[in-house]
């Protein structure tokens, strides 16, 4: 399946035991080459909650488990109803550390309520010893400080939308240093856990432009977590109005966010496609 271009295995593992995978495993299952070939690997299994329908696991290609995708949220949803799992409209769904409410519409898009972002350096988590900062309206920005492609100073905004983000604004989206300074930013000493890192253009108020290096994963066509909170960080930084329409090398994420209302952080709303390529089986 996939969101935007970014593409997923998704098993059901309600009907079978894949619980005890191995990450090499799952590294096989997601190579371009030798494998089916995935930027990630969704596991779909029954809840452990009872305030949610499902649960949904997700691994990197590189094997590792990690706690929120986007574009995965809105293919489970289709998945589930492809299947016949369930009838139900929005669907709760368990992930790492939270519950989603999914939507589906007529048109074929799914919207995908993906809770509040975390701004907090603990719970991102983001260690900001000895690093420059700068506010821009409401937004703190911090230089890394890189070796690639050469020394400099890049000034992010930091925010988790259950996985971490480092969001960096761009002149021209075509040209930034995505290959070239990705690694350094996604295995940065300040991000103990690793980060995504998020290059937007912005066009409008109303529009951006999106590339991502996503940790264990590498640049993929869209990133719906990187989408979320690149619009975050744009409108605390002044740049960007709700909602957003974000292009990225995939396809397009509409991403609404109301901000802080009464000293409460509002759940951000993406909106996108879901598609199945093809169904089959295969032996792990």
């Amino acid at each position: 399946m996939h969101g935007a271009g970014n593409d997923f295995i998704v098993l059901n593992g309600i009907d079978q035991d894949l619980s005890d995978i191995r990450p090499e495993q799952w590294q096989r299952l997601a190579h371009r080459q030798f494998g089916i070939g995935a930027d990630q690997i969704l596991l779909v299994e029954k809840s452990t909650r009872s305030d949610a329908d499902f649960r949904y696991r997700i691994f990197n290609a590189d094997g590792g488990e990690v706690e929120q995708c986007g574009n995965g949220s809105r293919c489970f949803v289709r998945f589930i109803q492809d299947q016949g799992l369930s009838n139900k409209n929005p669907l709760r769904v368990e992930v790492a550390h939270t519950i989603l409410t999914l939507r589906s519409h007529s048109d074929g898009q799914v919207e995908v309520n993906m809770g509040a972002p975390i701004f907090e350096h603990s719970q991102i988590p983001f260690d900001a010893k000895g690093l420059s900062s700068l506010q821009e309206f409401h937004e703190t920005l911090f230089a890394l400080h890189l070796k690639k492609p050469a020394p400099h100073d890049s000034w992010i905004g930091v925010v988790s939308m259950g996985n971490p983000h480092a969001v960096q604004v761009v002149g021209d989206i075509n040209s930034a240093p995505v290959l070239e300074e990705g690694p350094s930013i996604e295995s940065h000493v300040a991000f103990p856990k690793r980060v995504n890192a998020a290059y937007m253009q912005i066009l409008n108020r109303n529009e951006i432009q999106l590339r991502v290096y996503e940790r264990g994963a590498g640049e993929t066509l869209a990133c719906g977590t990187g989408a979320c909170a690149a619009v975050v960080s744009g409108i605390r930084r002044g740049l960007l109005h709700s909602p957003v329409q974000v292009h990225t090398r995939g396809g397009d994420l509409t991403i609404a966010w109301e901000g802080i209302i009464n000293d409460i952080i509002q759940p951000v709303i993406m909106t996108g496609p879901a598609v199945t390529v093809f169904e089959g089986e295969t032996t792990i």
